[in-house]
């Protein structure tokens, strides 16, 4: 057993026992608040209260000139809060948690939360339609209905979201409480960032804090639908499994050991070999009774003709031929001499 930190690294040799969140009292109460403080927000900016005219000023002040040193930073940093380089790097994480602990529950609750955010965010952005500082038209204006979609903050929602995700999945209470005040750091210097460029109301950012925390309050309530879909993806891959090995062809019968007699391939270089030959051959012809004329003998009896479909083949080059008869005399000599009768 490994004890070094990089046993940390292996994959588990089972699924662990991880309890999801549920929807408790205090849970209920938070989301309850937070929705509360989220519609006064959109109220007060509608009316044109006090907080509009808050954006107004820090716009005017122009962060941006107060302290340039910082503008050089602050144009990396803010990369934290958009959309498509959080969520690749907090899906590799979450990718490699979930193939460490053989569940898909990591990857499924940031697709949920990242659906959400667009979701409700993104209906909101185009209800509401308010235009940005660099676009106002108007001082002391809300900017409202007026075809921008800049209310709530995405970037300041997007970073409370992505990087409160960690801290959701966490399993032990202490590397919760940890996440959680990093991504609470995160989440706040993204959105500070973006008033400080200009690119948003302070309103903006305000309203984008509580969108995000709205949507991880809420995502125990999807727990059920998460665990449901998560049980049909397994589901359907032990179905291609078995669809899979049920394809492969059969193994071959008798090709294993002890199955029966195997056939035996003779090399080419055999034929040849006069000995070998002869044995081949020998080993192919059958028994003949005797007196029976061999097959090959009829076949040079005859002049070479082949041999008729049916019969056995001519025995290969390198057989030795049957001695000549002695009673036959030699070719060109007289027959011998009979003896004469009445003598």
């Amino acid at each position: 057993m490994r004890t070094d930190i990089f046993a940390r690294l292996d994959r588990e040799p089972e699924p662990p026992k991880i309890v999801a969140p549920r929807m408790s009292r205090h849970r209920i109460a938070l989301f309850g608040g937070t929705l509360a403080f989220y519609l006064a927000i959109v109220w007060a900016v509608l009316i044109t209260s006090w907080l509009v005219a808050l954006d107004w000023k820090v716009m005017l002040f122009r962060p941006y000139q107060q302290w340039p040193e910082l503008h050089a930073f602050l144009d990396y940093y803010v990369v934290l809060g958009q959309r498509g380089p959080t969520a690749v790097m907090v899906a590799c994480w979450l990718g490699w948690r979930s193939w460490r602990q053989h569940t898909l529950r990591p990857l499924l609750v940031l697709g949920t939360s990242l659906l959400l955010l667009n979701v409700t965010v993104g209906a909101v952005k185009l209800g509401l339609g308010r235009l940005g500082p660099h676009y106002a038209t108007q001082i002391g204006s809300a900017e409202m209905f007026a075809g921008g979609d800049i209310f709530p903050s995405g970037h300041t929602a997007n970073a409370v979201v992505t990087w409160g995700i960690l801290a959701y999945l966490a399993t032990t209470p202490r590397a919760r409480r940890y996440l959680s005040a990093v991504s609470a750091t995160v989440s706040l210097g993204v959105g500070l960032t973006t008033v400080y460029i200009g690119t948003h109301w302070l309103s903006d950012v305000v309203l984008g804090w509580a969108a995000g925390l709205l949507i991880l309050l809420a995502l125990p309530w999807f727990e059920p639908l998460i665990a449901r879909t998560e049980a049909w993806i397994f589901a359907l891959r032990e179905r291609w499994r078995e669809h899979r090995d049920g394809a492969r062809p059969a193994p071959v019968a008798g090709s294993g050991t002890g199955s029966g007699p195997q056939p035996v391939l003779l090399p080419q270089s055999m034929a040849t070999d006069g000995l070998a030959a002869e044995t081949v051959t020998a080993a192919a012809e059958p028994v003949l009774p005797a007196g029976h004329p061999a097959p090959a003998a009829r076949a040079r009896a005859h002049g070479g003709h082949p041999v008729r479909p049916g019969s056995m083949p001519v025995a290969p080059a390198g057989i030795r031929r049957p001695p000549p008869h002695t009673e036959r005399g030699a070719r060109g000599t007289g027959s011998t001499a009979r003896p004469m009768t009445g003598g």
